[in-house]
């Protein structure tokens, strides 16, 4: 199976130039484009599911998109862990902190794009995003704003994609202090 990069646009580049289009595409074919396609729509999937997990404050849902052991993480600031259980402790030590009124101490968005996905086969694939995150630290009253990039591996495990490495690198942040802003919200979904 070749390798096939896609984009969030839905734009197909395609490494073989002895690709047909149109009704010259055999069944074969067809099936093996749909088959690509689905698996990139799992991958996003899956990525989309981690921030969500993140933002919804949910360790478990978090940890389900990594492979069982042995993940290689390196977040930057955040750290680097030769296995998810490492970097999910931290996640849960500062996501779940509550203030002495029961809020939340922080309130995380994750947003995730510019999706580039390579299937390699049927079982690993790489992935690039860039990621927009914003964070409203109720405890220091200061909101923080940072974009960067991920670079991912990822694998099937159990009939399901996982992330078996991930890399952020920050591209730049942005403190500020609320002000006269006012917070509302925050619960956990």
């Amino acid at each position: 199976m070749r390798a096939t990069k896609f984009a969030a646009s839905g734009i197909i580049r395609l490494q073989s130039q002895s690709h047909h289009w149109g009704p010259q595409m055999s069944e074969r074919e067809l099936a093996e484009r749909v088959a690509e396609l689905e698996r990139v729509q799992a991958i996003c999937e899956l990525k989309y599911r981690y921030w969500r997990a993140c933002d919804g404050k949910d360790p478990d849902a978090m940890r389900a998109c990594f492979v069982r052991s042995g993940a290689k993480i390196d977040y930057g600031p955040v750290g680097t862990y030769d296995d998810a259980d490492p970097l999910v402790a931290v996640f849960t030590k500062v996501a779940l902190r509550r203030l002495d009124d029961g809020r939340w101490a922080v309130l995380d968005m994750h947003h995730g794009l510019h999706p580039q996905i390579t299937v390699h086969d049927a079982m690993r694939a790489s992935g690039q995003w860039t990621m927009h995150f914003r964070q409203l630290d109720l405890a220091r009253e200061i909101e923080r704003l940072s974009t960067g990039e991920y670079t991912d591996e990822y694998v099937i495990e159990d009939g399901e994609w996982r992330i078996a490495a991930s890399t952020y690198v920050p591209r730049w942040s942005l403190s500020r202090p609320f002000g006269d802003a006012t917070v509302s919200g925050g619960d956990p979904l």
